[in-house]
């Protein structure tokens, strides 16, 4: 019989895990707030009985099973058919509902995608659609990474898009897209989400842009949790001496043009977008788009997914080798400078 020795420093290392249902990409010790998503729309439904709530076979896995607890009567579990969710939630939206449908980012984008975009999109119906595993927020592989949603949905006429960076920003969003005419995609963090935003005196604004911090050095503009890694990126680069701006982006479409423009424009910095996204076709193409055809020429440099299918893992793996991890954008910005 062979025996297997460890040394301690094997025996204290943890075991990275892997799972399609991930609660939370929060750094060890950070605050967290469980299920926000599904708490505000309870919330919110309270006072709105035109609110509805859809999913196909994933309540737990979305938090609106908080919904179909509260409201059992106007929760309606469609199985897993995301086609059928979508048609089912623009029916709703013709009568006067104001449907919250939720599944995976990769079923509610890939999968239904003529379904939003004929049955939803082409009317301006008033449907929430509201999608958890966005980017690289699940270890599963292709089949569950959803590393070019944003793509897909930007490239709707009238589609709003939202990409949330914690917990008080999907709080605040939630009863801002219920107000909204029209159509929505917002990106769903779930489980326990981390909450930093608070510390910046922040408040959500659908369509607005918010300089969290200033920097002389570098202008970094983010999105959805790459916000909260760009704030962790600007304390690490203090220690350099290395003075890092952070401008969150929580509205990829409408883009907050003359926000973004201006604070470019302020100083020559160092311009970077940090998005948990492919390069192709998410906010950083839309960043440099609007820089090109205002004239407006700086520095620029994405930190961004790969225009590849990207391999299944542990997410602290996979995020430092496809360089969205702190230390690999801390890494990418200190060449760059």
């Amino acid at each position: 019989m062979n025996t297997v020795h460890t040394t301690p420093d094997t025996a204290k290392k943890p075991r990275l895990k892997t799972s399609a249902m991930i609660a939370s990409i929060a750094s060890e010790g950070k605050r967290v707030k469980a299920a926000p998503f599904g708490k505000a729309l309870v919330e919110l439904a309270a006072s709105r009985p035109e609110i509805v709530g859809l999913t196909a076979d994933l309540a737990k896995y979305t938090d609106l099973h908080l919904f179909a607890q509260a409201y059992p009567e106007r929760f309606f579990q469609m199985g897993m058919a995301e086609q059928l969710l979508m048609a089912a939630a623009g029916g709703f939206a013709k009568e006067g509902f104001v449907p919250f449908a939720t599944t995976y980012a990769v079923f509610g984008t890939r999968r239904a995608f003529d379904f939003v975009h004929q049955v939803i999109a082409e009317e301006n119906l008033n449907v929430k659609l509201c999608c958890a595993l966005p980017g690289l927020t699940t270890g599963y592989g292709p089949s569950h990474q959803a590393t070019e949603d944003l793509a897909l949905m930007r490239g709707i006429p009238g589609m709003t898009i939202v990409d949330p960076c914690d917990a008080l920003d999907i709080e605040q969003a939630v009863p801002q897209i219920a107000a909204h005419q029209g159509p929505v995609y917002m990106r769903l963090p779930r489980g326990q989400v981390p909450l930093v935003l608070d510390e910046y005196d922040y408040k959500f604004e659908l369509g607005k842009a918010k300089l969290l911090r200033d920097g002389r050095d570098v202008l970094v503009i983010s999105s959805g949790f790459m916000t909260m890694r760009s704030l962790e990126v600007a304390d690490k680069l203090r220690a350099d001496n290395v003075d890092v701006a952070v401008l969150h982006v929580p509205t990829i479409k409408p883009l907050d043009d003359a926000t973004i423009l201006a604070e470019v424009k302020r100083l020559d910095r160092l311009v970077v977008v940090a998005e948990n996204h492919s390069v192709i076709g998410g906010l950083g193409e839309a960043v440099a788009s609007l820089l090109m055809r205002n004239g407006v020429a700086r520095t620029f440099r994405q930190v961004a997914l790969p225009d590849a299918f990207l391999d299944a893992g542990a997410l602290p793996t996979l995020h430092e080798r496809y360089g969205i991890s702190t230390s690999a954008m801390a890494d990418s910005i200190r060449e760059w400078l």
